[in-house]
């Protein structure tokens, strides 16, 4: 050894090295930062943020799936209160035909006319309760059921009542206009038919709003649930970038100084002179 240099050992180099393996490992940490977009990937890296990150997106499956069951809710409720609609319009359209047919003096022909243009009427009325359907689910129908939609992640759910429409639940099925008898009751059960399905109507148009309530609330806890998660886990891009380049200039000064501790041993031969010829 010469003036504290080694031929044998090179602890500047050990030392570089060492300096330069601990650069590349925050590199390399770096640039998974940036290509994830996350500060936190694994346990390893924080162990508590990652716990909880974890847990946030079991919570976020759960009310994703909510979710899914929510919108699906609100289009069979939705598509029951747009045949409801129809069915009041065909009603009103109906009542129309049974009011002409209480005129009196109404010929025989036009009474028949009448009767046919009603008895068309009541079966598109039918035909509109029974089209009501959407994924196997039609709350006008006569057998219609109580539908239950999945509301929260501990398995609330909203109850949306049936609201049957069909012409025997209204009460119009076996009306006729033949006689004018037969009109005066259809008249009679035309307006309590109209009442009862703009009742209906409204109770299908409150649990569709009950439905788009609960639907906003969770997409609104979804999207805090995200930003819960991103504070825990996210990266911030701008910073990690100027981090990046001066991780890039310390691994460059850190290979420069490996390589100069290296060439430190072939300082001692320049303390001893070449020998002569002889």
């Amino acid at each position: 050894m010469v003036g504290g240099l080694s031929t044998v050992t090179n602890s500047s180099a050990l030392i570089a090295l060492q300096a330069l393996s601990f650069q590349n490992k925050r590199l390399i940490d770096t640039q998974l930062t940036i290509t994830t977009g996350l500060r936190v990937s694994g346990p390893q890296q924080d162990g508590a943020a990652f716990a909880i990150a974890t847990r946030l997106r079991g919570d976020v499956g759960g009310l994703n799936a909510v979710k899914t069951a929510l919108a699906t809710g609100e289009a069979q409720v939705n598509v029951a209160v747009s045949a409801a609609k129809s069915v009041a319009d065909t009603l009103t359209e109906i009542k129309a035909k049974v009011v002409q047919a209480n005129q009196s003096g109404l010929d025989t022909a036009s009474r028949s006319a009448l009767d046919a243009d009603f008895t068309e009427l009541r079966s598109q009325l039918q035909t509109i309760v029974d089209s009501a359907d959407f994924n196997t689910v039609n709350l006008i129908k006569r057998s219609a059921s109580t539908l239950n939609v999945l509301s929260s992640v501990d398995g609330s759910v909203i109850a949306v009542s049936a609201q049957r429409l069909d012409v025997t639940t209204i009460g119009i099925a076996t009306l006729s206009l033949s006689t004018s008898a037969g009109a005066a009751t259809a008249l009679t059960a035309v307006n309590s038919a109209i009442e009862l399905a703009a009742d209906k109507l409204a109770a299908l148009g409150t649990s569709a709003k009950r439905l788009e309530i609960q639907s906003d609330f969770t997409t609104n806890l979804l999207t805090s649930f995200a930003e819960g998660i991103g504070v825990q886990v996210n990266a911030d891009l701008a910073e990690a970038s100027a981090l990046l380049q001066s991780q890039q200039i310390q691994q460059q000064l850190s290979v420069q100084a490996l390589a100069i501790a290296n060439a430190a041993p072939s300082l001692v031969l320049s303390l001893f002179p070449a020998p002569k010829g002889r």
